[in-house]
């Protein structure tokens, strides 16, 4: 288009690429082929392609069909590098130039790993230190009042203040970001937030990558959705919608669109996801509305509005297809297969579909063959040069790459795909649906699928059995919650306002030192024994100094609270670097449920009889629920994941009839993760609930009466499954409460009486801070507002395993402090 100094082509050509070209020498520009400047020889094609161009053009069909789309990528990096630089910084142990050298490292190898591998558009912005929606404040400056913000670019200290709090203020609400196991910070807005482009990270990352060769797609969370995902701030929360700040936010995004445009962007990427949720006619206006807003500043842009995590409404499809401003819709083909029929009925004419047709959710390899089918069908619907293959929503929620791990077995790992192999996966499909079919690439993909629909290690009969039988019993105990309630109390003499913790305590650099050179035979099992059990006289030791009155052993010698029963279940497999990000540092390595599930050993029992000799308090017994094993997991995607749950359960139920015959009187059955896997849209929760619940009572429905059955669920909305969640039946629940600025509590003030014991969290131990006995207390009172004496718990909202001692030491005095403050002061009244 112009003349131009050249550089080396981003797919790895030997034909230079001019700087300002969208499109590479190898492609086409609109329909027109160019020829090569003078003096400039052909390469080998980077597509793959036998590289016949014709009459001399550079330009062939294939390189113009062979469009493919990443939505989003893992940020911690294949060995979590930005983790471990996160938490230096935090520490004080490197600065702000060290920890954007490793950002700016991973962002880099990211954007070349996609480039090499064909990806046509490769997103940017996708990469952040702790939320995308968190970002999003960022780049509004929707800074709450309460970090002092005083305007000009929102710098390293703001931003982490708003996601862990500081010495003097609490941290942002978090909360799980639609159905996964990933959180973000809430936004908090009020009528008085005031709005400037306050983060120019997008832009920023879009010249980096322009810098290194990769024409991007900035992609931003859509103002829609980000005023739809936020809260109102303390004080207005029921006279004003976010919702009505739209027309407030719209020009900050016209500024950074317009930014982007002047930079050289050729397309970008809006996420949408609230769109595949029940909205009412004026949020689906609200739609309407921003996108016409903004036409005039999107002129030139090709525009993606992406949805992913369920189908789209069919209300939802005809708003969304019908803007105007918008050039293209991506959506979700996995799990929206009534989309899938949507746009088969009906697509606009001339608009691209980015079809999500790999999973971004799971880490099984792809079924190709029929992934193939689904676009070719599509191909007759939107047309040839419409369809661009994607992924089903951002690879951040699987694991980064297969060649990283060295612990699974050869069987498996044919099954698998993680997120580096999906890139792979994607490109492979666009060059077949170009003609370019990779014969041996789809061969060994189907060879590896019917390995895993064969293999003798998938199916137990015996289990398969023992799970259908299950259907005819609801296995609620049979007695009442408070007859239960009353004998657990003549049995363990509990105070008013009983304190306990979550179950983690401190996992100290020592401790998984000491279990990494045990899993590494390093240190004899005796040695390991004796190490994990004087970390546990530790803990009982504390906990009896500090006077809390059901104590717990810490779970030294547990790495994950789903990876430690997983290696212990039949039908798991477990990988070496597999992690994925929960929130801001913070990662799991989701186990992999491969087969049918059981239990062949006792797996907690050991460390709990330990524990309870240590203490002459109840010590209670720590499992993680069915349903929380599941969600958190990498479910296998060939049965219904009821099925699975159901498994589970049985297994869980037999290490509670364990632990109760080991004299354990305290039983804590935790589903942190039950809210989480509720379906998004509202005709589907009935349905889940249903089995959600009763694999819940399955696990504990032999119990004695005077066996007392606790559960946990943290950082959600629990508010809509309150009943739900009564009907657990479990005796006590200890519940997330502190950080979502007691919203739970708002249920109880509507009228919802709940008869069995709870304790809503007084503290948020995601954050360094440690509140005052003055505090706490506060926090007790407004309990006791709404919930009787007799059935209130004190407890912080989740396990203590991130913080440090010199963190935790101080918060619990203050908590039992304040629980014995106030018990004075009830006894006083009487």
């Amino acid at each position: 288009r112009r003349a131009s100094p050249l550089d080396p082509c981003t797919t790895g050509s030997a034909v230079p690429r001019a700087l300002n070209d969208d499109l590479c020498w190898l492609s086409v520009v609109g329909s027109i082929a160019r020829p090569p400047p003078a003096g400039i020889v052909l390469g080998p094609c980077p597509v793959g392609s036998a590289g016949r161009r014709r009459g001399g053009e550079l330009g062939c069909s294939v390189c113009r069909k062979m469009a493919s789309h990443i939505v989003g990528y893992p940020r911690m990096g294949p060995k979590r590098e930005l983790k471990f630089a996160l938490e230096s910084f935090w520490d004080g142990k490197s600065s702000a130039e060290d920890l954007e050298k490793v950002a700016t490292d991973l962002r880099a190898s990211i954007w070349k790993q996609m480039a090499d591998a064909g990806i046509k558009y490769i997103p940017s912005n996708t990469f952040s230190y702790y939320d995308q929606v968190l970002d999003t404040t960022a780049m509004l400056g929707a800074v709450p009042d309460r970090y002092s913000w005083t305007g000009g670019e929102i710098n390293l200290s703001t931003y982490f203040s708003m996601a862990r709090g500081n010495a003097t203020v609490p941290a942002m609400e978090m909360t799980k970001w639609f159905d996964t196991n990933y959180h973000f910070i809430v936004p908090e807005l009020a009528p008085s937030t005031k709005f400037s482009y306050s983060s120019h990270k997008a832009i920023n990352e879009y010249k980096e990558a322009k810098a290194l060769g990769v024409d991007t797609v900035p992609v931003l969370v859509g103002p829609v959705s980000y005023l739809l995902l936020s809260k109102a701030a303390k004080g207005v929360e029921k006279s004003f919608s976010p919702l009505s700040l739209l027309s407030s936010i719209l020009p900050v995004y016209k500024e950074v669109i317009a930014e982007l445009k002047a930079a050289g962007a050729s397309w970008i990427q809006f996420d949408e996801p609230t769109l595949v949720k029940d909205l009412e006619s004026h949020q689906l206006s609200a739609f309407s509305a921003a996108y016409a807003e903004l036409e005039s500043a999107l002129s030139g842009l090709n525009v993606l509005v992406e949805t992913y995590f369920a189908d789209v409404p069919a209300d939802s499809y005809k708003t969304l297809t019908s803007l105007s401003s918008v050039t293209a819709y991506g959506f979700d083909l996995e799990r929206g297969t009534k989309t899938l029929e949507l746009v088969k009925s009906g697509f606009p004419a001339g608009k691209y579909l980015f079809a999500g047709v790999v999973d971004g959710r799971n880490i099984w390899a792809d079924d190709l063959a029929a992934s193939l089918a689904t676009l070719q069908s599509l191909e007759a619907v939107v047309g040839k040069d419409k369809l661009v293959v994607s992924t089903s929503c951002s690879l951040m929620h699987t694991a980064v790459d297969l060649v990283n791990e060295t612990k699974l077995d050869d069987e498996i790992k044919s099954w698998l795909a993680f997120a580096a192999q999906k890139v792979v996966e994607v490109n492979a499909l666009a060059k077949a649906l170009a003609g370019q079919k990779d014969e041996a690439y789809f061969a060994a993909n189907a060879a590896a699928l019917a390995s895993r629909r064969s293999s003798p290690r998938v199916t137990n009969e015996e289990v398969q059995k023992a799970a259908t039988a299950l259907k005819g019993s609801d296995h609620r105990r049979a007695t009442t919650v408070s007859a239960r309630l009353d004998a657990q109390q003549k049995k363990l003499n509990l105070p008013v306002l009983p304190t306990t913790t979550i179950g983690s305590f401190p996992q100290t650099v020592e401790l998984r030192r000491v279990r990494r050179e045990y899993k590494a035979k390093k240190i004899s099992e005796e040695e390991y024994t004796n190490a994990i059990k004087e970390e546990i006289s530790k803990v009982v030791k504390i906990q009896e100094e500090l006077d809390i009155d059901v104590l717990v052993h810490g779970e030294p010698e547990r790495n994950d609270m789903v990876e430690y029963f997983g290696e212990q279940l039949s039908g798991f497999t477990f990988t070496a670097n597999g992690w994925v990000q929960s929130y801001g540092s913070r990662c799991v390595k989701p186990p992999i449920i491969y087969g049918d599930v059981s239990r062949p050993n006792p797996m907690t029992v050991f460390w709990s009889k330990m524990a309870q000799s240590m203490t002459a308090r109840p010590m209670k017994g720590m499992l993680t629920g069915p349903v929380t094993i599941l969600n958190w997991s990498f479910v296998r995607n060939d049965q219904p994941r009821f099925e699975t749950c159901y498994q589970i359960a049985l297994a869980i139920k037999k290490e509670v009839e364990d632990l109760e015959a080991g004299g354990i009187q305290v039983i804590q059955i935790d589903e942190a993760a039950l809210r989480e896997g509720l379906p998004l849209r509202k005709s589907e929760h009935a349905f889940y609930l249903d089995w959600a619940v009763h694999s819940f009572r399955i696990t504990n429905c032999g119990v004695q009466d005077t066996t007392q059955i606790h559960t946990h669920m943290c950082y959600s909305n629990f508010n809509d499954i309150i009943q739900s969640i009564i009907n657990m039946d479990a005796d006590v629940i200890t519940i997330e409460n502190s950080r979502s600025d007691e919203k739970l509590l708002s249920v109880f003030r509507e009228g919802v009486v709940y008869g069995a014991g709870i304790g809503p969290g007084v503290y948020d131990i995601h954050s360094p801070r440690i509140p005052s006995k003055e505090e706490i207390a506060d926090r007790v009172n407004k309990m006791l507002a709404v919930l009787d004496t007799n059935i209130l718990w004190v407890n912080p909202d989740c396990g203590l395993k991130t913080r440090k001692y010199a963190e935790v030491k101080p918060a619990l005095t203050n908590m039992v402090e304040a629980a014995k403050q106030i018990r004075a002061e009830l006894a006083k009244a009487q």
